[in-house]
């Protein structure tokens, strides 16, 4: 008993984050645990060595974190040391600034592109465990760089909002500089004139794709949902990490408000989302990505009291079924996952076997986030 009592005193206190696994108080909350030691587990076996740190590898990290966050399981804060080792703490790598860019790109001039930016949002995590500068210096340079120009246009995709916004809020937190905050906002008001449809509440995936310029075979709006999906689960981390008082606060919690709304009324009577939110007859079938972000952010939101209980609870039961019963396989495969892409593509074929490193890391979001909903734990580590 005093064993118990001193575990559970650890684990209030975050020190569960490098502690043995949490005690699950039901039934339900065991088996949620059980699926995210299958899927992660049977991820990381099948994938032994570490990649570059481009966005789909760090996106699987900041689940494979929140993984590590809520279950304490050594092996998976080693997996991402050993990644952020492997590229050396860094995105993008040049040093030369005059040659740094954040158009579309992959080599290393690439800098201040935000898909080789979002690995800062796991290295700022490793440092929280473990206060070594090394971890966020580069981080560090790089964002109060991209911070210094005069340039608000850095966000120009859906997709950015995830690898960024939660960026910004990270290191706000650990340096207390207000310029994350005061860009954090500019960066996001770019984004919303570019991309934001205020009459349906959800973003088009980029200018190509606004309507009536770009529109879906049957004449409706195009919002991709795993677009969509990274909107929303970036203004929860935000919302996370951001100061109660921040003068910008109340426009994300609108937004993700109207956002959980408008996501909700397309969910499909079998709880997923299909790749084109509000005309699934354009590219039908389930897609697991897209699931897992808006599973994420309505649990997140309705654990963290910004979403109604009463009223999204029943559509985040519906997600997590599809998502447990449907989407992972007897193997740990995460199945019926959307290849790398920046719409909805009719024709496309997913199956069980569709799978991928983003889409493990959306599912572990949504999973943990769905057993503090069980338990009513919530952890905050950093």
């Amino acid at each position: 008993m005093k064993n118990l009592l001193l575990f559970a005193t650890l684990y209030l206190t975050c020190m569960a984050c490098t502690a043995n696994k949490p005690i699950p108080a039901n039934t339900e909350a065991q088996q949620v645990l059980d699926l995210i030691y299958k899927v992660n587990d049977h991820w990381q076996a099948g994938h032994p060595e570490h990649k570059r740190a481009f966005w789909d590898h760090a996106v699987y990290h900041t689940g494979n974190m929140e993984a590590y966050f809520l279950t304490g399981k050594t092996e998976y804060l080693t997996y991402s040391e050993k990644w952020a080792e492997r590229n050396e703490w860094k995105g993008a790598k040049s040093d030369d600034k005059a040659t740094w860019r954040y158009d579309y790109g992959e080599t290393d001039e690439y800098v201040l592109f935000g898909d080789y930016q979002i690995c800062f949002q796991t290295y700022a995590d490793l440092f929280t465990l473990r206060r070594d500068s090394n971890r966020i210096t580069r981080a560090i340079e790089v964002m109060e760089y991209q911070m210094s120009t005069y340039r608000s246009d850095y966000w120009w995709w859906v997709d950015g909002l995830y690898m960024v916004m939660p960026v910004m809020t990270k290191m706000y937190k650990l340096t207390g500089n207000r310029l994350y905050s005061e860009k954090l906002y500019e960066y996001f008001s770019y984004a919303d004139s570019l991309m934001y449809d205020s009459k349906a509440n959800l973003y088009y995936r980029d200018a190509n794709f606004i309507y009536p310029k770009y529109q879906t075979a049957n004449g409706k709006k195009d919002f991709w949902a795993r677009g969509d999906g990274w909107a929303m689960a970036a203004l929860a981390k935000v919302l996370k990490d951001l100061p109660e008082n921040d003068p910008h606060r109340n426009v994300y919690v609108e937004r993700f408000q109207k956002m959980a709304k408008a996501i909700a009324a397309c969910q499909q009577p079998d709880g997923y989302w299909t790749r084109s939110l509000i005309d699934p007859e354009y590219v039908p079938g389930p897609e697991t990505s897209g699931t897992a972000l808006f599973t994420y952010g309505l649990l997140w939101g309705i654990n963290n009291q910004l979403l109604d209980y009463k009223s999204y609870a029943p559509v985040a039961k519906k997600a997590w079924n599809y998502l447990a019963n449907t989407a992972v396989q007897p193997d740990g495969t995460l199945g019926y996952v959307q290849p790398i892409g920046a719409k909805a593509i009719p024709g496309q074929v997913l199956d069980a076997n569709s799978t991928s490193n983003f889409g493990v890391g959306a599912f572990l979001l949504a999973a943990c986030e769905q057993y503090r909903f069980l338990t009513g734990i919530q952890t905050n580590c950093d």
